[in-house]
Parts: C-alpha cells; structure tokens; sequence
C-alpha cells in the first residue's frame, strides 16, 4: 500500500497582489528608503480608526511594544513596583517586566483556558502594582474588560497584550481597544506580518508622551520601516475576512475532532453554541487553536502526538511552558498558587493559524491525520512513545 504522503505545510504569508503591488509601487518611487513617511503614517491612521483610539506608535516587535507600555506606564520608576500577569503567558512578558525594573505577580489562569482568572488578578493587587497585563491567547477572549473596570478602581492602567488578537472582537470590542494601553506584534508568523514589527496605541496623552520622549533619540530607537508599513497595509485590509474563514475551520475542526480521545478542543464558549445562538459582535482572532490533553492522558504524551503530526506537516506543537517553572524564583511573586497555569504549561497544545486558511477538504484531512495519530496512541495505551 502506497503511504499518504505528508502533508503540505502552508506558506505564510501567502502570495498577496497587494504586498507585491507594495513592493512594486516602493521600488518605483523609492519610498521604501524614506525614514518616515506616508506608509508609516497611513497605518498609523489605520489602526487609529481600526481601534478607536487618539495615539498611535509603530515599532520595531510586539516586544519593544511592551516595552514601551511598561515604560509609558511608569513601571520601574520607583523600588518595588510590581506588574500582574497571568503565569501562563509569553516569556518575554515577563522579561520586559525585569527590564524595566519591576517584578513580575504571577496569578493563576482559569481552569483548563489560557485566561487569567481575574478574581485572582484582584487579589494580587497591592499598592506596589504599577500596571496589569492581560493578554489575548489562542482565540480566547482573555477578559481585559472585567479586569479593566476593577483595575480602575485602584488607579491602575491595564496593558492589552493582543499580539495574536489582532482583527478580534468579543462583546463588540475589539481586541486592543479596551485596555489603557495596548499591543500589536508583526512578526514573522503572525496574523499580519512584516516579518518584524509592532504598535503600541492608547487613548491616553500621558502615557504616549511618555513613550516618545523614553523613544525619541534624535531618531526614533525601536522604528518600524516604510517598508514594513507598506506590506501591512494591504494585509489589514484582508485580515477581516481571514479571520472570518479561521472562525469556520476552527468550527470545522472543533466538530470532528471534540470526540478526540486524547485531545479536546479549547475554544471560546460563544463557539461552543449553535452559529444562530452565537452573539452578535463575536468574532475571535485565532493566531493558534488550542487543544488540551483530556484528564487522565499522561502529559508525556504530547511531545509525541506533536512529533508525529509534525511528521505530517500538521503544525501542532507543545504550547507555552507556564512562566514560574521557566524563571528563577527569586525574580517572581506568586498570588496564591498557580495549579491551573501549571496545568496548561504540561498539557497544551496549540495548532498555527496557517492551517486555518486551508479550503474544506484539505482541513478534512487534517483533522483526519490528528484522528488517526490520537487513535494509533490511544490504542497503545499510556506507553504510546514507541
């Protein structure tokens, strides 16, 4: 018998008429050297109108983006100052927070989601916290609006981390335009790419101020290129519809594989409904689709369900290690105990969006290929390494 042969990872970005016509357009008219221009500003504008809010700064990475939040929120200026974050969450979070000067406040996550729970985040708040990140994950809503209201009560600005999220709406919001201040990464795998890049918007003059006169150096220490500009431009004008097929092949996918007797789907419960029982204003940004090994499988096991849907060239790997097993105890606080966020970092596995954009029969296969990997180890029973 003939073996199938693996599977053909999608290219991202795909080909694009619009990024070519970009580049074309900057060869001819050499804007692509100009160190700020039109491109630039026009995104700028984009994103403004996009997410509502009064300023806008383009930069370098998502990570130079928070960065730059931490700074505009005056995190560090003082000894002691402590920022919240969820312990399952992006590493270099935690770092910018270090960077700057602060100590990262690990909460735990909700149980079996990658959300911060935000009764813990309330708990951990102190007169040392400085700042609350919260950050968007794996086309989950990750509760910025709850967080923010009692965050205000304190004085306390909350960071917006929707780095994956970018398109995303939940309760008729977008993703980005909820917090004090918020983030935007485009990276190389992300949902709009200039292979480097990111934004920092806010609505706040204080903290805007604060980030141009920390970034302003005779020329601006973290820019985001004409160039980069120029291909984002076409990509955010496609990123709707993207996020709307993602949205379906998450469904497509979540229906054939819920019954998977290894991996269960983790997606957000407005999913979960019938699409007529969906409310309105929902429409999350999925940068990964999250499954979680189902209680009682071994957390072993899935270094090699990823190997051997890797095999395939399914794009399925082992999701974020939680943030406290990663990082010397001496440069964190916990607030109460972080078992789910432990749980998450064992047992997580994240699929890339670039699979979600496949048409309807080659997602079929996918999820077939998953199937019959989950099956063939199931079978095997807990020993399934061989």
């Amino acid at each position: 018998m003939t073996a199938t042969p693996p599977h053909h990872v999608p290219v991202w970005p795909p080909h694009d008429g619009g990024i070519s016509a970009a580049f074309l357009s900057m060869l001819q008219d050499g804007s692509w050297a100009d160190y700020s221009g039109h491109h630039g500003r026009s995104l700028q504008q984009a994103l403004q109108q996009m997410h509502g809010s009064a300023h806008c700064v383009l930069c370098s990475s998502g990570t130079a983006a928070m960065e730059l939040a931490l700074r505009g929120c005056r995190v560090g200026q003082s000894t002691g100052d402590e920022v919240v974050l969820c312990a399952y969450d992006f590493k270099s979070n935690f770092i910018n927070v270090l960077l700057v000067g602060g100590k990262p406040v690990l909460v735990d996550s909700l149980p079996g989601e990658p959300t911060v729970d935000p009764q813990r985040v309330r708990a951990a708040l102190t007169e040392k916290t400085r700042a609350i990140i919260v950050s968007h994950l794996h086309g989950m809503n990750g509760g910025v609006q709850q967080i923010r209201e009692l965050a205000a009560e304190q004085g306390i600005p909350v960071i917006e981390d929707a780095c994956q999220a970018i398109g995303g709406v939940y309760g008729g919001r977008r993703a980005g335009s909820i917090g004090d201040v918020s983030i935007f990464s485009f990276g190389g795998s992300k949902l709009i790419t200039a292979g480097r890049g990111g934004a920092l918007l806010t609505s706040s003059t204080a903290i805007a101020q604060r980030v141009q006169l920390w970034q302003q150096r005779g020329n601006e220490a973290y820019p985001l290129s004409e160039l980069q500009a120029a291909v984002l431009l076409p990509q955010l004008a496609l990123l709707e519809a993207r996020s709307v097929l993602r949205m379906a092949n998450v469904d497509r996918l979540h229906i054939q594989l819920r019954s998977d007797p290894l991996l269960e789907p983790v997606i957000p419960a407005e999913l979960r409904l019938q699409p007529g029982q969906r409310p309105a204003g929902f429409l999350p940004a999925f940068y990964k689709m999250a499954f979680r090994l189902r209680t009682g499988v071994p957390a072993e096991l899935r270094a090699t369900i990823a190997s051997r849907c890797q095999d395939e060239g399914i794009l399925l790997s082992p999701a974020f290690p939680a943030l406290h097993r990663i990082h010397a105890r001496s440069r964190w606080r916990a607030a109460g105990d972080l078992a789910n966020a432990e749980d998450l970092g064992q047992r997580l596995m994240t699929l890339h969006h670039p699979l979600l954009l496949q048409p309807p029969g080659s997602l079929d296969r996918t999820a077939a290929q998953i199937s019959s990997i989950t099956a063939n180890l199931a079978g095997m029973g807990s020993g399934g390494q061989g």
